[in-house]
């Protein structure tokens, strides 16, 4: 009898639910629902529709059903950063702001009035990124100080989810490193730091570990969907999921996880809380076991999402690919992390208009937009490569791409050409799949991370550029 565990997978464009079992030695996966999930201004804020996920999470458990295979185990892993607040009656206060939203707008300047950029670094080993939670909260703290006041328990947005699934409230690790609130060394909560920043501790509840069971669905969950479950922690921050199914076989082989953000970096044993990686804005982020997650945040393929867009629906990705190609040694090179990027009006005016001021080509025709991307992107990965050499002192010969950007062959191109390493794309649903190890590694159906590792290299296509 085959046992099913179901990935509940949900990225900041688009959400997906994905069955996965171990099959004589290999992991098969299989999508059963997908869906669209986009921001919407409400009460004058860029917020989630959360009871629209939560909706989506739903039609996709009875689907279960329908295909007449329940899963023993699901999980749920989203964005980082991003949280809801809870009144002693289980209600949620206020909305489920989004990371792009303008609220943070500096607030980096009122933190910096209590801990500097340096000693905050050094406490919690996290970039400094305006949308990280720590800013959210301080904006809350000047704006909305009652719902902090009436809030009792802060949880991450998979935590929400969680919750309305089984009635339970935990705070998982990996995502939690996301808020800055966390200190590196100790891997639970900086209380000091909380307590100077002027937030109530008690929002903040104990850690959980990946592979830590929340509990059964609720009596009334189990009546909708028609079957009784176990919700399991994965590493619920997606990067965190998609680094555990990235296959990678030596200590001297870097990770990327492409998509709507690119994440470069390695995994360490102990937290780099150097004044270089600060400079250098690398971040130390929980992963599996306690392994870091030293990376750095790539803008990565939102700014051709965004492209896109603009374009409009009935220009698809393969074809701006084809125009990039089209348009291939355009000169003109951009910094893809600057701010300027993060939430246009229009990518292609944001663009055209950062090559007038570095006195560049200007780039004028779809194609030659699409080309400056993506060569800046390789440019930055190039860079980003050096950065991590150079701090860690060691020399890596291979980038694995992980994540639906691995499709992108043009850009993995761009990238082995740029960076000289060997490049290898796949598995494209590796957050998804990073998803079910865990949970099967809690059922005992996987023995460790490397036997995982080793199980994604022979089950999915992974193929060297």
């Amino acid at each position: 009898m085959i046992t099913y565990h179901l990935a509940i997978d949900i990225g900041a464009s688009s959400g997906r639910m994905i069955l996965g079992s171990m099959q004589n030695g290999y992991l098969s996966a299989e999508e059963i629902h997908r869906f669209e999930n986009l921001p919407v201004i409400h009460h004058g804020s860029l917020c989630w529709q959360t009871d629209l996920i939560f909706a989506e999470i739903l039609t996709g458990l009875k689907k279960c059903v329908n295909l007449k295979k329940i899963p023993q185990s699901m999980g749920i892993d989203t964005w980082g950063v991003d949280f809801t607040l809870i009144d002693r009656d289980d209600r949620l206060i206020g909305d489920c702001v989004a990371y792009r939203d303008q609220r943070t707008h500096r607030m980096d300047n009122e933190v910096t009035k209590l801990i500097s950029p340096e000693k905050l670094y050094q406490r919690t080993g996290i970039q400094k990124q305006l949308f990280n939670s720590i800013y959210q909260l301080y904006s809350l703290k000047l704006t909305h100080p009652e719902q902090l006041s009436n809030a009792i328990s802060f949880l991450m947005v998979p935590e929400y989810l969680n919750f309305l699934l089984t009635g339970a409230i935990k705070n998982e690790y990996t995502n939690a490193t996301t808020t800055g609130l966390v200190n590196a060394q100790s891997r639970d909560w900086d209380w000091e730091l909380i307590e100077q920043l002027g937030f109530k501790l008690s929002l903040f509840g104990e850690l959980s570990l990946p592979g830590t069971s929340i509990g059964s669905l609720r009596p009334e969950i189990v009546r909708q969907v028609g079957f009784p479950g176990e919700v399991i922690l994965p590493p619920s921050h997606d990067t965190a999921s998609a680094v555990l199914a990235c296959p990678l076989g030596a200590e001297d082989e870097l990770y990327l996880s492409s998509g709507t953000w690119s994440l470069m970096g390695t995994e360490l044993s102990q937290a780099n809380c150097s004044e270089a990686s600060r400079r250098a804005n690398f971040t130390n982020e929980g992963g599996i076991e306690y392994r870091y997650r030293f990376l750095k945040n790539i803008m990565g393929l939102w700014m051709i999402q965004s492209l896109q867009r603009e374009l409009g629906k009935n220009v698809s990705f393969p074809e701006i690919i084809h125009l990039a190609q089209e348009a291939h040694g355009f000169p003109s090179i951009v910094n893809v992390n600057q701010s300027d990027f993060f939430d246009p009006a229009s990518m292609m005016q944001a663009i055209q208009d950062d090559c007038i001021r570095t006195q560049q080509p200007v780039p004028t025709t779809p194609g030659e937009i699409a080309e400056c991307i993506y060569q800046s992107l390789a440019r930055s990965y190039t860079q980003t490569v050096r950065e991590i050499e150079q701090i860690t002192g060691r020399r890596y010969s291979a980038i694995h791409i992980v994540g639906g950007g691995s499709q992108d062959e043009y850009l993995n191109y761009l990238t082995q050409q740029a960076t000289g390493k060997k490049v290898f794309a796949g598995p494209i649903e590796a957050t998804a799949i990073g998803n079910l190890l865990a949970q099967m590694i809690q059922a005992g159906e996987i023995a460790s991370v490397i036997e995982a590792r080793k199980i994604v290299a022979l089950s999915f296509d992974i193929h060297q550029i």
